[in-house]
């Protein structure tokens, strides 16, 4: 009996089943208690396996984004921003957008949870499959200057098409240099209906050519970006603002 045990371990990780072969003596005990057949027994084995796997897969997505850290939309305080259109986020984190190539601008003052939102979405499209990769925009710029110093554009050209969503967080914070403008009017001119976009800003677009620069690349990046875009906006009082104040009450009460 033991020798057995021993084979059928080896042979579960020649086969690379790494949660049959954690469960496979729990399920048959439970089988013999239950009286079920063999084929019942498989089935639940099998079923562990997927959802094992499932479940890694999963993990590796999200792990491979790069989101500095993981918020989810039941966390969020719709409340706190009445101008923004709740069933909508919702139906956005369907993810009909990644499938329809379309892009997502949120627009609003500092602290109002566009990171917040941007993150939820990003971890829904992982969860549903999509290969997602977060970049604040200045290590988005200072990453492509990089790889152009380097002679590496291209190749990270074929890397950021191969994602079906890449957030860009904050821009607008610093202004940009020339070359990193058009380096990151390049990025969204190649993802330009191959790809979806979550971007969120500070700035009314009107404004972005302070961060840009040139007034016609500026033009031209917002025309490629906005075309088949969900733009929402996101100004009210900053949540930061607003937790650091509670903080203090709570701290008066006691």
């Amino acid at each position: 009996m033991i020798a057995s045990g021993i084979l059928i371990g080896e042979y579960l990780k020649r086969l690379k089943l790494p949660a049959i072969a954690r469960n496979y003596q729990d399920f048959a005990r439970q089988a013999a208690n239950h009286n079920r057949s063999y084929e019942e027994y498989l089935v639940a084995l099998l079923e562990q396996e997927i959802i094992s796997r499932e479940e890694s897969t999963r993990k590796n997505r999200i792990s491979r984004a790069c989101l500095p850290y993981q918020k989810t939309l039941e966390e969020f305080d719709f409340s706190a921003i009445p101008v923004l259109n709740k069933k909508k986020v919702l139906s956005l984190s369907q993810c009909n957008f990644i499938k329809q190539k379309e892009n997502i601008a949120m627009i609003g003052n500092s602290g109002t949870g566009k990171t917040h939102l941007a993150i939820a979405l990003a971890l829904c499209a992982c969860r549903q499959g999509y290969k997602v990769r977060y970049w604040n925009a200045p290590g988005l710029i200072t990453h492509l200057l990089l790889a152009q110093h380097e002679h590496r554009l291209i190749q990270m050209e074929k890397q950021w098409l191969n994602q079906d969503l890449v957030v860009v967080d904050e821009v607008g914070f610093v202004p940009y240099t020339p070359e990193g403008a058009q380096l990151f009017f390049r990025f969204i001119a190649a993802r330009y209906e191959r790809g979806s976009c979550i971007v969120t800003s500070n700035l009314e677009f009107a404004q972005w050519s302070t961060i840009f620069g040139e007034e016609r690349l500026t033009d031209a990046l917002l025309d490629r970006l906005t075309h088949r875009c969900h733009i929402l906006l996101m100004n009210g009082e900053s949540y930061r603002f607003r937790q650091c104040m509670k903080r203090q009450e709570e701290e008066v009460t006691n």
